[in-house]
């Protein structure tokens, strides 16, 4: 492991960019293409890369020990998707401040203590942002949800075995959200499903 991360450090795995223009700019759809050159030599004329903002999520933890969670209507698969809450930081944010906020709009709680599990991507290959995982715990509900136009979420509060099962059965389909629960239930000792 140790040997890639030294050469990809050196640059020597690394693409050269010769050219790149945008083909769709929009808040939530960025697309760009890219001609590269790879270490070899070799020109690759059309590479597409996906552009978004930095991303945040969390598994969330009241005093009594539930799981905060949020189910919603996912219209790309047209389904309904239980999830941890989470969504996009905005400019100027740390990726902390970004998760409390959004915590708070999507739950209306606000836990006492948040750790920073890492971070993640949802696809190398294409993307070019991550998804930053918290833990947070000691949670309570102390606001009123405020959503975005286009969201309908529910709050729903579950044990943490519950959760365990949900992944363990393949019921939460969001894997970026799936990462941030195993990354939790590592951080708790309590990884076995």
């Amino acid at each position: 492991m140790k040997l890639i991360t030294e050469e990809l450090k050196k640059g020597i795995m690394k693409w050269k960019v010769l050219e790149s223009e945008y083909l769709h700019k929009e808040p939530w759809l960025t697309i760009r293409k890219d001609k590269c050159e790879m270490p070899d030599g070799t020109v690759i004329p059309s590479f597409y890369v996906q552009e978004y903002p930095e991303w945040v999520n969390a598994l969330g933890l009241t005093k009594e020990g539930q799981v905060v969670m949020v189910k919603q209507y996912r219209h790309g698969l047209k389904e309904i998707s239980i999830e941890v809450p989470g969504g996009v930081a905005e400019k100027g944010e740390t990726m902390e401040e970004a998760v409390k906020r959004e915590f708070k709009e999507e739950t209306g709680y606000e836990f006492k203590e948040w750790k920073y599990l890492g971070k993640i991507c949802a696809n190398p290959s294409t993307t070019n942002n991550y998804v930053h995982m918290f833990l947070a715990t000691g949670g309570e509900k102390l606001h009123e949800i405020k959503l975005d136009d286009a969201e309908d979420v529910e709050t729903i509060l579950l044990d943490l075995g519950d959760v365990k099962n949900l992944v363990k059965e393949n019921k939460i389909i969001q894997s970026l959200h799936v990462n941030c629960i195993l990354y939790a239930l590592l951080h708790l000792k309590e990884a076995t499903l």
